[in-house]
């Protein structure tokens, strides 16, 4: 039997490394680790408990208390944090604020560091983020970075926040995607770029299922060289 391998898929927010890494995992049998999902449940819950999110330390220590599962209800991944079900709250806009200010913060990202890396120790995981091939799995035996043009990642998530009954204007999507773009590139601790090793794709023309058979065919060159 071929070993499970991790892999890391990295990109900017909306360039469909969610949606890639989650079929992927499931086509292979493999863990799926969401951890934008972490650091919106460390929001979300920073906020029920009267955090704010400029607080570091209170942030850290929060984060590092947390326990989180991940799950499958059919096709859609479920998230707890100690238990409690919290699938819904974090996909609201106010929880994806919330991540891109604690997601900068050293402290937050030091306490969560562990937990990624434990979650995978085993292997035959798929981890998704913006610092995986770079920071929590340098020696991840595939990485790929996912890309796609500003315009075409503001119309994805433009799409579904629509879906989900919400009213925001096109525009306003791309200025908020615009900003976390600087503040993940920009940042000092673990900031979003390229890995070395990894394999860019651009999504922008691409179909979901066009961009994941090009992982998984990645993913069986790297299996039988391994």
């Amino acid at each position: 039997m071929a070993r499970r391998l991790t892999i890391a898929i990295d990109g900017p927010g909306s360039a469909g490394k969610g949606t890639v890494a989650r079929s992927v995992a499931r086509e292979l049998g493999y863990q799926y680790v969401d951890t934008g999902a972490m650091y919106r449940g460390v929001a979300v819950c920073a906020a029920s408990q009267g955090v704010p999110w400029t607080d570091e330390r209170a942030l850290a220590g929060l984060a590092s208390n947390l326990r989180f599962g991940f799950g499958w209800d059919g096709d859609n991944l479920t998230v707890e944090i100690d238990g409690e079900d919290v699938t819904k709250s974090i996909r609201s806009e106010e929880a994806g604020k919330g991540a891109s200010r604690v997601s900068a913060l050293v402290g937050v990202r030091q306490a969560l560091l562990g937990l990624q890396r434990s979650l995978a120790e085993q292997g035959g995981v798929v981890m998704d983020g913006r610092d995986i091939g770079t920071v929590v799995f340098p020696d991840a035996e595939v990485k790929v970075y996912l890309d796609a043009d500003l315009d075409e990642r503001a119309r994805r998530r433009h799409d579904e926040i629509v879906r989900r009954g919400d009213v925001v204007s096109f525009e306003r999507v791309k200025q908020d995607l615009a900003e976390r773009d600087n503040r993940d590139l920009t940042r000092k601790n673990a900031p979003l770029m390229v890995a070395d090793d990894a394999v860019v794709l651009d999504t922008t023309s691409l179909t979901i299922r066009q961009v994941v058979e090009r992982v998984l065919s990645l993913i069986d060159t790297r299996s039988s060289t391994n």
